[in-house]
């Protein structure tokens, strides 16, 4: 059975990092794309970044381009989420996906981790 488990959610300080962590199991992980997205308090889920099998080719949202950066760690079954220069607005639920190449829709999801920004 397929299993995403997000880690490293917490309360920081504007300005602060913070690494999330997902950890798969039961799928085919080198496989899949991975992806991170947020729902933020009263907000609908939205998109954060993206990569792609072997690394090479990442996405992210404008709200977060050059402050996050999404990496993978196909040995370990692992995708990592950077996030640098954190604000009050980044503060949400972040989920971990996957999707299988060149799919539309992600089908694995993990059951989020939380990030606090206070300001």
């Amino acid at each position: 059975q397929a299993q995403l488990v997000e880690s490293g959610g917490r309360l920081v300080q504007a300005g602060d990092s913070v690494r999330l962590a997902c950890v798969a199991s039961g799928v085919r992980f080198s496989m899949r794309t991975m992806g991170w997205f947020r729902q933020g308090p009263g907000k609908e889920r939205e998109f954060v970044a993206a990569v792609d099998l072997s690394a090479r080719n990442t996405r992210y949202a404008d709200s977060v381009q050059g402050r996050f950066t999404i990496t993978r760690d196909n040995d370990r079954s692992t995708v990592y989420l950077y996030m640098n220069g954190l604000k009050p607005e980044d503060t949400a639920v972040y989920y971990c996906a996957a999707k299988p190449n060149g799919a539309s829709s992600w089908d694995y999801w993990g059951q989020g981790t939380q990030v606090t920004v206070s300001s």
